[in-house]
C-alpha cells in the first residue's frame, strides 16, 4: 500500500511530501488556510507541527489532520481508479 514516508513544511501553507514509491513534491494548502477548522494554520509556529501520524496521515495534531490518498491525488495528478490499481498492486510491507 501507498503511504507518506516523510512530509515537511514550508512557507506559505505549502508542504514537502515524500511517498513509498517514490512520488514527491510540494503542495500547496493555502485553499484550506482560511477555513475555520484549520485557523491554527495562521500561527507559522503550529503550521511547522505537521509529521506523518501513526496511521499514516499527515497530521498537526488531534484536530487537524489530511487524508494521504487525497495527497498523493494532489501531487500526481493521477485519479482515483489509477491510484487504487498501483496502491493494490504496492507490496504490504513497503
Amino acid at each position: 500500500m501507498l503511504h507518506p514516508t516523510s512530509v515537511k513544511a514550508l512557507p506559505k501553507n505549502r508542504i514537502f511530501i515524500r511517498y513509498s514509491d517514490g512520488a514527491e513534491g510540494e503542495i500547496d494548502l493555502s485553499e484550506f488556510a482560511n477555513k475555520k477548522l484549520f485557523a491554527a494554520w495562521k500561527d507559522p509556529a503550529f503550521f511547522q507541527k505537521v509529521h506523518v501520524g501513526p496511521y499514516r496521515q499527515i497530521r498537526w495534531s488531534d484536530e487537524i489532520e489530511l487524508c494521504p490518498d487525497s495527497l498523493y491525488l494532489k501531487l500526481t495528478g493521477e485519479t482515483p481508479e489509477q491510484f487504487l490499481a498501483k496502491s493494490a498492486a504496492a507490496p504490504a510491507h513497503a
